[in-house]
């Protein structure tokens, strides 16, 4: 089988989980009232340790997966030069896909485990097998402190499944109605900080965040925009769908100190992107800049103010669209920057300049994710931060008014990108004679991801509507 012909075979394969998953939103209910899990199947797996085959969905596993399972289409179909091993790539992407899919879809935790370990494997391979430079280090590097934090998931699951003495169950449902750490105390302490460690570093957070750069840099654009859109996001979404639904009273008495963590990570993401000469690194440090607000938002959510359960179900709303968000837009921004790689074999941003005569595809698409990342009005990643903002305004205003602050310098390092990049003097890296634009394929792909950024943009309300209904049913509120 030609390169070609694996890449179009598993860009046809990706696309069923994709419809599956399309078919399974038409039908979602999102009315008052409507089961919270929706589309399950609960089959037995180990009966007397309580796991079972357990999957389904709530409004914000459906999102997440949804956007998941596009993304790993648009990482499928976009064209990359391979080699001899294109089947190997593509069937590494498949199954990193029906892992990661798996950890959304989950709704018994040792299978959520499972699936959540697993993913390491697949991206692993990615960037050590298919990545350039230093890849087999940045591999090795993501591949230990990401296996350290799911040692840390699993003692906390085992502290929490062990914890109220009941009948031993793995099923989610159960342990969000159980709550088994309700009295809090030093052994709910050390369970929520098994989780907040380990997730943190998926997310990832600072200080646990160091090996994202290199494994960015090194690894292939598709790779890159799964890391970022899809492996990202299993951090922020166990934050959510574990410690802040089965242990609420914990979380809340060490919400402020996500918060802060939350906030130093905004920061810290944005000050040290802004400093980055490479367009790959500065890209993937801006990830540390959103996941933090994603994060804050979380922990605001989970705060357990009296009175302010509006505010919290915004504050989470705007938390699960911006995971969204980001997938899609820097999920665009990394497989744009393999296109540079395509043609160049150069990241580095003092090479490049003048494109926007050369390239005018390339100029718009890139400038249109630029501008949402940075959070512009009618475009997706103002959805999502206007929400953040608005909803830990009301429970958390001077994290809300620090953070603001990772906006401005958001906007500094996306627009002197743009500006060194496609406008001003035309320059090309050394032994570089021409430059093409976007291709037909990449067109195609970049077309896709970006009107789905305009579209929640301009009509969220098909997005909000199913986040809306989890966030109710988890925190309350007037939804």
């Amino acid at each position: 089988m030609s390169a070609g012909a694996a890449r179009l075979s598993a860009a046809a394969v990706s696309a069923v989980p994709l419809a599956l998953l399309v078919a399974v939103w038409l039908g979602f209910d999102t009315r008052a009232g409507a089961p919270m899990f929706q589309a399950v199947e609960d089959l037995p797996w180990i009966p007397t340790l309580g796991v079972g085959w357990r999957l389904g969905v709530d409004g914000i596993a459906l999102v997440v997966a949804t956007m998941s399972a596009l993304l790993f289409l648009a990482a499928a179909a976009w064209p990359i030069e391979l080699g001899e091993r294109a089947r190997q790539y593509y069937a590494w992407i498949l199954f990193l896909e029906g892992v990661s899919l798996g950890v959304f879809l989950a709704l018994d935790l040792l299978l959520f485990y499972v699936f959540f370990d697993l993913s390491l494997v697949g991206m692993y391979f990615l960037i050590g097998r298919w990545g350039h430079g230093d890849s087999q280090a940045a591999a090795l590097k993501f591949f230990l402190y990401t296996l350290a934090g799911s040692l840390a998931i699993l003692l906390a699951v085992l502290g929490l499944v062990l914890a109220d003495g009941g009948p031993l169950t793995f099923d989610m449902r159960e342990l969000i109605a159980r709550q088994p750490l309700a009295d809090g105390g030093l052994r709910a302490g050390l369970v929520l900080l098994g989780f907040v460690f380990g997730f943190g570093i998926k997310t990832p957070l600072f200080p646990v965040h160091t090996w994202l750069p290199p494994a960015h840099v090194q690894a292939p654009a598709p790779a890159s925009a799964i890391l970022a859109g899809v492996l990202l996001k299993m951090g922020t979404y166990g934050l959510i769908r574990i410690p802040l639904a089965m242990m609420s009273e914990t979380f809340a008495r060490y919400a402020i100190w996500i918060g802060i963590i939350a906030l130093v990570s905004i920061l810290w993401g944005a000050l040290v992107a802004l400093g980055q000469k490479d367009m790959k690194r500065r890209i993937a440090y801006t990830s540390v800049n959103h996941m933090g607000y994603t994060v804050l938002g979380i922990a605001a959510a989970g705060s357990l103010i009296v009175g302010h359960e509006a505010a919290r179900q915004l504050a989470l709303t705007g938390a699960v669209v911006e995971m969204v968000a980001h997938g899609l837009i820097t999920g665009s921004l990394f497989l744009m920057t393999g296109a540079f790689w395509q043609r160049t074999k150069e990241y580095s941003l003092a090479s490049y300049g003048g494109l926007a005569g050369l390239a005018p595809k390339l100029t718009a698409a890139f400038i249109l994710a630029a501008f949402a990342s940075l959070g512009l009005p009618g475009l997706a990643g103002f959805v999502a931060e206007f929400q953040i903002f608005a909803g830990t305004f009301a429970v958390h205003p001077w994290l809300a008014g620090l953070a603001l602050i990772g906006i401005l310098l958001t906007a500094a390092l996306f627009l002197t990108m743009v500006r060194s990049i496609f406008f001003g003097k035309r320059k090309l890296p050394d032994g570089t004679s021409a430059f093409a634009d976007l291709r037909g394929a990449e067109i195609t792909v970049l077309t896709v991801l970006l009107a789905l950024v305009v579209l929640i943009g301009v009509w969220p309300a098909w997005l909000l509507d199913p986040i809306t209904a989890s966030a109710r049913a988890l925190i309350g509120g007037a939804g």
